[in-house]
């Protein structure tokens, strides 16, 4: 994933409901609560963390009990301290005071609240990528330092692993054809990191590193679930026979369950948005133009998936009386640019949810050479009457532009390949004429008929009518 590349936009939940959601999330929950439990007696260990002896009453106080009881409540005071909900005061002493940021979390903003829970986030996500603690002990030299050796770790890879199947999962979730509250198998998310995108079948080595990267992920998704990122349905540990081996990838649809279901949370959604951000993407979300106007709405949507792109207008519109609207919209859509056919069918698409009272707007256009089309298929949809017959230029001129703008929507797509198919057949003599027609992307469409049309003769008279407009044009 580029970070050049525009992904498509996120559809948010409100701040006050994802603040909301930060503040039940279990880590940053116990985290606030040991913040209140802390007092002039609680002591700190020179890293920062509570200790040893008041890890007992730390799990009592959270709630916690067990063997990793004493873990949890560990995790919960050094959350508390790296979001600035406890401040230490004497390090020396080991002493702790209230922190100025624990008034947040019940006076401050819902995007105050966010922060907290992205520094919060950003915590675990570091603990995410280290080994076991016990793999840390074993690989203890005598001088007191890790052997990263012979712990088989590499920080930076295994960094960019979580990062890569992460943004994976974003991508998933934030696509067209992956509802959002849909979960993902963990073997496809290791195998989207893993398999290279130009392999056929995987080779054993290949299906051997899937398998080690699923076991690092159930272990990094364990982790994330009490931060709120993720919704998570770990590995069914009965498929391991034995500790320390790894599972097969399953075999059907049926048990790909047991291996593991991951979702990303509408709280993670934001939360990774946020690094993405912050990574320096591209990360529109949808309302993000709902105040701009609408020469940034009909570019910024032109590259949103259909479903982003409607709900992206039904914002903007919201906010704007119909005929001011349509009159906006019109003028932005203008242009000779190898944009302007696709803002034009944006265009049109956001002037599809308008109501009748535009109908002024549209009627000012009628006679405008490249929205005078547009108008009357729309007065026409809407049942306006005397509404003038377009000349045959512009029914042409129209088509030119639709397709130019389809092409640079969807590319050779299927659906594409019907329309020219259509256009082909519908109309006699069409590539005699067509070429003529004084739009700038007239060369491109026609040579792209061509390269459609499943009829060999009909492609030829294409790529011929794109021959002599590309002349004409040049001349």
């Amino acid at each position: 994933m580029s970070d050049s590349s525009t992904l498509p936009p996120a559809r948010l939940r409100p701040e006050a409901e994802l603040a909301r959601d930060a503040l039940s999330a279990p880590v940053l929950s116990r985290a606030a609560r040991l913040a209140r439990w802390a007092g002039p007696d609680t002591r700190v260990d020179a890293g920062g963390g509570l200790v040893e002896e008041q890890l007992p009453s730390a799990a009592e106080e959270l709630g916690l009990s067990g063997d990793d009881a004493a873990a949890y409540a560990s995790e919960a005071w050094r959350i508390a301290v790296d979001t600035g909900l406890v401040e230490i005061t004497d390090e020396e002493a080991g002493t702790v005071a209230t922190g100025e940021d624990l008034a947040t979390l019940t006076g401050g903003s819902p995007q105050d609240v966010l922060g907290l829970w992205l520094t919060a986030l950003e915590a675990v996500l570091a603990d995410a990528s280290v080994p076991d603690l016990d793999d840390l002990v074993d690989a203890m030299a005598e001088g007191g330092e890790v052997d990263l050796s012979s712990l088989d770790w590499d920080p930076e890879a295994e960094a960019e692993l979580l990062d890569g199947v992460l943004g994976n999962l974003y991508l998933l979730t934030v696509g067209e054809d992956h509802p959002g509250d849909a979960s993902v198998p963990l073997p496809a998310l290791a195998a989207s990191v893993i398999v290279p995108s130009d392999m056929g079948e995987p080779t054993n080595d290949v299906l051997e590193q899937v398998s080690d990267a699923m076991m690092r992920l159930d272990d990094q998704f364990r982790l994330l679930e009490p931060i709120g990122l993720v919704e998570y349905q770990p590995v069914d540990e009965a498929l391991m026979a034995d500790a320390d081996e790894e599972p097969a990838a399953p075999v059907d649809e049926a048990d790909v369950a047991r291996y593991g279901m991951v979702r990303l949370t509408p709280l993670g959604l934001y939360g990774l948005r946020a690094r993405l951000l912050e990574a320096g993407f591209e990360a529109p979300a949808v309302g993000d133009l709902a105040d701009k106007g609408a020469d940034v709405l009909l570019d910024g949507t032109a590259s949103f998936p259909p479903a982003a792109a409607h709900a992206e207008t039904e914002l903007w519109l919201a906010g704007r009386g119909p005929l001011t609207a349509a009159r906006e919209l019109l003028a932005a859509a203008r242009g000779s640019d190898a944009g302007a056919p696709l803002r034009r069918l944006r265009c049109q698409q956001a002037l599809s949810l308008v109501g009748t009272e535009a109908e002024p707007a549209l009627r000012e256009v009628l006679d405008d050479g490249e929205l005078g089309g547009l108008a009357r298929v729309w007065l026409t949809e809407h049942g306006a009457r005397d509404v003038p017959a377009p000349p045959q230029e512009m029914v042409f001129w129209l088509t030119i532009d639709t397709v130019a703008a389809q092409l640079a929507a969807e590319g050779n797509s299927e659906e594409l390949r019907a329309l020219v198919e259509g256009l082909a057949r519908q109309h006699s003599g069409f590539f005699d004429t067509v070429w003529r027609i004084d739009h700038p992307a007239t060369p491109d469409v026609l040579e792209a008929m061509g390269r459609l049309h499943p009829d060999k003769k009909i492609a030829k008279e294409a790529r011929k009518a794109a021959f002599k407009a590309r002349s004409q044009q040049s001349g």
